[in-house]
């Protein structure tokens, strides 16, 4: 065994910590940049349901997993494209759903068929509002 082989531990350590120092949300938010809010990192299901026009596109609404929140808005992983301005999402908490008006402020690929969605969450809404919202539970 040669004296400077490479140790197949310390390559893996090596790739670990070039993956987290590249892509940790708490260390990106070190960095200087635009965000105004801080972020919390915090994973829950939610549908989102596309609204165009004032209206709901219940026929297209999906599910997608939170990745942060800042004290204005939330940032979605998805396996889909986004092409709508606004949307509502709703948050299940308790066992009750709560909807919320989001509007879009980037869109972005993850890889893999994996996109990010940053919504500026602008109100709570009424299901009553919203025709067949309130049908929608997770």
């Amino acid at each position: 065994m040669p004296l400077f082989s490479p140790n197949k531990a310390s390559r893996v350590k090596s790739f670990i910590l070039k993956l987290v120092n590249n892509n940790c949300p708490e260390l990106q938010a070190l960095r200087p940049g635009r965000r105004l809010d801080s972020r919390v990192n915090l994973v829950v299901v939610v549908v989102v349901v596309p609204l165009e026009n004032g209206r709901i596109k219940l026929q297209e609404a999906f599910t997608a997993i939170t990745k942060e929140f800042s004290n204005t808005g939330v940032a979605l992983v998805m396996d889909r494209t986004f092409s709508i301005s606004r949307a509502i999402i709703g948050f299940r908490f308790e066992d009750e759903m709560t909807y919320l008006l989001g509007e879009v402020r980037h869109f972005s690929p993850l890889g893999g068929g994996f996109f990010q969605l940053g919504f500026r969450l602008l109100e709570v809404v009424a299901p009553a509002d919203y025709p067949g919202l309130e049908e929608l539970r997770l």
